[in-house]
């Protein structure tokens, strides 16, 4: 990483704008999603699978990101589900042993890390997004409310986060995220507010003990206030790049009585969206165009239109944004390198905005 980007991070940080994003991006082309699949429920340190990791790792450093997610390529309920109800791996039905609460893209991009840590002098920052426990109860067990198991679970997420803090001496966990996209859209919802509460409590209790930004991230922002009230959670996330309006939804002075933040989407990542626009502009499928498809981050998902995003969601909140980057993942974009041109994309916006603030 070059010097001059290591200086716009810390200039960043000290303007406590953070860009970070969600976790998830494109294989390369070299590698299947079956083949990916297969090869981590082995739970082996296969050469292969690890450099995919490490290298998408390397695309989120290179393009500035502050405080990059590790990568996701794995469904996000199986992720944790394959150690939650798995006899042998737990200490109770539904509670993970501590010592398989295990996030095995970490160990993968341990060399990352020390790459990092030797040319810095520090720990290389990083985001930990980890499944809701309302999200896995959902996946399990649909419209039911058995509030032990949902405690449990939230007990599950919190094991799995506290492992991750612990996990190396080379990366320093800046900010966990809590995966809720059900929040606000999924009807199925049986819990109260005050259950949703205690469990969100449960799940974010270790790292916000540890002074840790707590994120969660929501698909809508209809019930924020959920977040607001849960002590653990000081960092609510809003896909405000695609759905500008969800802005209108989020009171400031709620944010400020309860003392939290924002993590608002600057460039939207709606990608099936964006290249519906192209198709009707060029009357084909640009997915079978390598080059028209990249008009979504040469013309459309630009600098500007980033920057000015920013700049409207800074107009009504001000410092109560903490944290800005992608709406959501990027793991259905087509290819590794539109995913990367999207982030650099919004670290010049960023950047721009904070020039002219």
């Amino acid at each position: 990483m070059a010097k001059w980007l290591n200086d716009v991070i810390h200039y960043v940080l000290s303007m406590q704008i953070i860009f970070d994003d969600i976790g998830s991006y494109p294989l390369p082309p070299s590698v299947t999603k079956e083949w990916f699949d297969e090869t981590i429920s082995r739970n082996d340190k296969d050469s292969k699978l690890y450099a995919v990791m490490q290298e998408a790792m390397q695309h989120k450093l290179l393009a500035g990101v502050d405080v990059p997610t590790y990568p996701q390529f794995q469904d996000m309920n199986h992720q944790f589900l394959q150690y939650i109800t798995d006899e042998a791996a737990t200490d109770e039905p539904y509670l993970v042993s501590e010592k398989h609460a295990r996030i095995i893209e970490l160990d993968a991009i341990l060399p990352t890390a020390r790459r990092y840590f030797d040319e810095y002098g520090s720990r290389m920052p990083l985001r930990v997004c980890v499944t809701g426990p309302l999200e896995l109860y959902l996946h399990e067990f649909g419209a039911t409310d058995y509030v032990d198991v949902y405690q449990a679970l939230a007990r599950s997420v919190d094991r799995f986060v506290g492992k991750a803090i612990d996990a190396s001496q080379f990366f320093q966990v800046k900010t966990v995220s809590i995966d809720e996209p059900s929040i606000g859209i999924n009807p199925q919802i049986m819990f109260g507010e005050e259950e949703m509460i205690k469990a969100l409590t449960i799940a974010s209790s270790t790292a916000a003990s540890h002074g840790i930004d707590v994120q969660i991230h929501l698909h809508s922002p209809l019930y924020y206030h959920i977040a607001c009230q849960t002590p653990g959670i000081n960092v609510i996330g809003v896909e405000s790049a695609a759905n500008p309006q969800y802005l209108k939804l989020i009171d400031k002075k709620i944010l400020e009585d309860t003392d939290s933040f924002l993590r608002v989407g600057v460039a939207r990542t709606d990608i099936f969206s964006l290249t519906a626009v192209l198709n009707e502009k060029y009357n084909t499928n640009v997915w079978k165009d390598s080059e028209r498809i990249k008009d979504v981050i040469i013309d459309m998902e630009t600098s500007d239109v980033i920057a000015k995003r920013l700049e409207t969601a800074y107009n009504i909140f001000g410092e109560r944004i903490r944290y800005a980057g992608p709406d959501c993942g990027l793991g259905s974009w087509p290819t590794q390198e539109m995913a990367q041109g999207l982030l650099k994309n919004t670290r010049k916006g960023i950047d721009k905005f904070l020039v002219t603030t």
